[in-house]
């Protein structure tokens, strides 16, 4: 397994200097944003599909460093009803798989995004329970009239590309946990995948490494993000929050720095699991904790994380 980070946290670097950081830091792969949320700070997406020189050059200013690109990412919703939004979210996931290809990385990460509750909407519309009977109606249409016809041309696409599609479980969006992740998969093909960020399986009551074991052999990417449950909130109002992440002590949860929201036992057991279950790949850390500065949550993150990644080949069992 190998350290890694979601360099967009370090927008505010050019990739040199954010490469430089990272590297003294004993990271091992970047994860790039190429799109979408995730933005092209580091990543000018056209230029490098447009010239392949400055493609190469790109390239060779993560791997000269001996760092590796773990996934290109370009989070998006191209299932919004706004045609104009979907569109070009899907365009920015098309030129991002594209490029992955050129560049002979193998993963894309993205959302599988989330359509209008009917013809005619103009936002997403997120069910999360099944009475009255229009939410099932909704989701009856959504899953059988967008998101399973866009996802079997988008898999097409991406398998003429070698591409991998990571997504990730995201409430928001239609695919948020293993169960419609598998009925995606299942619908579409196995192209899809799980770019698998525990800290959103924490706050809503799941247990990660349950879920690692549900998904064995579909995880093509990992985020290392942490979540704290704020209990003496969570106890009176639930965990469907939709304050600020800003109003910390009054939120049910929070995101946080690996470590700081689950004990090292749990991170122990994750990567255990991520392994039993075939992934021996990066984790890459996501650093969205609003209590702590960029600087002090990467590199508390990146510390620990090394303690706790498994770095060599599993061993040999000598003793039976």
């Amino acid at each position: 397994m190998q350290v890694g980070v979601f360099t967009v946290i370090l927008g505010s670097l050019n990739l040199e200097l954010a490469l430089d950081y990272l590297t003294e830091l004993g990271v091992q792969t970047v994860e790039i944003g190429a799109g979408g949320y995730a933005g092209t700070a580091h990543c000018n997406v056209d230029a490098l599909l447009a010239d392949n020189a400055k493609a190469r050059a790109w390239l060779e200013r993560i791997t000269s460093r001996g760092l590796r690109v773990s996934a290109l990412s370009c989070h998006g919703n191209p299932l919004h009803p706004n045609k104009k939004i979907a569109a070009a979210h899907d365009l920015a996931f098309r030129k991002a798989v594209r490029l992955a290809s050129k560049l002979e990385i193998d993963v894309v990460n993205t959302f599988s995004g989330c359509p209008g509750g009917a013809p005619g909407d103009s936002q997403p519309n997120w069910v999360t329970c099944p009475w009255p009977p229009d939410f099932l109606d909704i989701l009856k249409y959504q899953w059988e009239k967008v998101a399973i016809p866009y996802w079997k041309k988008t898999v097409a696409f991406a398998k003429d590309y070698g591409i991998k599609i990571a997504l990730e479980m995201h409430p928001g969006f239609l695919v948020y946990n293993p169960e419609t992740l598998l009925r995606l998969r299942k619908a579409v093909g196995n192209v899809i995948g799980a770019n698998f960020d525990p800290s959103h399986l924490f706050w809503q009551g799941m247990d990660p490494c349950e879920a690692v074991r549900a998904l064995a052999g579909a995880i093509w990417h990992v985020h290392a993000k942490d979540a704290s449950i704020h209990q003496w909130n969570s106890r009176r109002n639930g965990v469907l929050d939709t304050k600020h992440y800003k109003d910390e002590i009054n939120r049910s949860w929070i995101f946080r720095t690996v470590g700081y929201g689950n004990p090292r036992h749990f991170w122990c057991n994750f990567v255990s699991t991520l392994r039993m279950a075939g992934y021996d790949g990066a984790l890459s850390i996501e650093h969205e904790d609003s209590l702590m500065t960029t600087r002090e949550g990467l590199e508390k993150g990146i510390r620990f994380l090394r303690s706790i990644v498994l770095t060599e080949p599993k061993g040999e069992v000598t003793w039976a």
